[in-house]
């Protein structure tokens, strides 16, 4: 389903980049997926924060850094029934808060957390803004990818926190996949870093897969928009994709999906 109104509590619902330069990252990303970014009409109130759109629907989020030392990165947001109850359960299960929660206007109610491996992510608790409006088509959110070096603690957190269960599948001799289950429906990804001998440098975080119909050509138009090629393009049963980084530093994966991609993956 590409439209979305609505998200059952526990799926990730929206994603948001931090950028030390507003202005240029939103050149970059409307030359590589079309969106439309308006400046904010109450600068004072939300803090320059932007909503992307793609057709006229909500894709996602773009704001200024907001403390030193910040780094550039995109954000992934699971939607909650009570954003209070879930940062109770954050801090039990032995994760972090960053920001309490708060409210946002009147399109919700947010916060932000790291887990226990240092994954930094957010909750969104609706309001009149339930999140994304669209999905799983070239230039909106595909699927969100949990990247820790400790597995087992990342089940058993988030686990508790949103109720998820988790499917392993293998992808080689020496590597398997996490995939994240609401219910009965993938939401999302797990991989593990240490697994794969990712380097020491790169921590713990959440990835944001958007969608696009060719992968190589999104790939050489990154290079030619002044971003970077980290790894790919890498064929899977779900689709074509690659991890990029934008001209900040900020890293993203895009996909083309395949007719075996989950029809609620993102």
């Amino acid at each position: 389903m590409s439209e979305r109104s609505s998200y059952k509590p526990g799926t990730p619902c929206w994603v948001d980049l931090g950028s030390p330069d507003l202005d240029a990252s939103v050149e970059f990303y409307t030359a590589l997926f079309g969106w439309q970014v308006p400046e904010s009409e109450n600068v004072e109130e939300t803090g320059g924060y932007r909503r992307a759109t793609k057709n006229g629907a909500d894709v996602c989020g773009m704001m200024p850094l907001m403390q030193e030392g910040q780094p550039p990165a995109w954000s992934s947001y699971v939607s909650v029934a009570d954003a209070d109850a879930t940062a109770a359960n954050v801090t039990e299960a032995g994760g972090s808060v960053i920001a309490e929660p708060m409210d946002v206007m009147e399109l919700g109610r947010m916060a932000v957390f790291a887990d226990p491996g240092g994954a930094v992510f957010g909750i969104w608790q609706p309001g009149t803004f339930p999140g994304a409006g669209l999905v799983n088509e070239p230039g909106a959110l595909a699927w969100n990818e949990l990247n820790t070096r400790d597995l087992a603690g990342a089940k058993s957190f988030y686990g508790a926190v949103f109720g998820w269960d988790f499917e392993d599948v293998q992808m080689g001799e020496n590597e398997s996949y996490t995939t994240i289950m609401l219910g009965g429906t993938p939401i999302g990804g797990i991989l593990d870093m240490d697994e794969r001998s990712v380097p020491t440098e790169i921590p713990p975080h959440w990835l944001a897969y958007f969608a696009t119909e060719d992968t190589d050509a999104t790939v050489a138009q990154v290079n030619e928009l002044g971003g970077s090629l980290m790894m790919g393009p890498i064929d899977l049963p779900v689709g074509r994709f690659a991890i990029l980084t934008d001209p900040h530093g900020a890293a993203f994966a895009v996909i083309a999906l395949s007719e075996n991609a989950p029809p609620e993956s993102a």
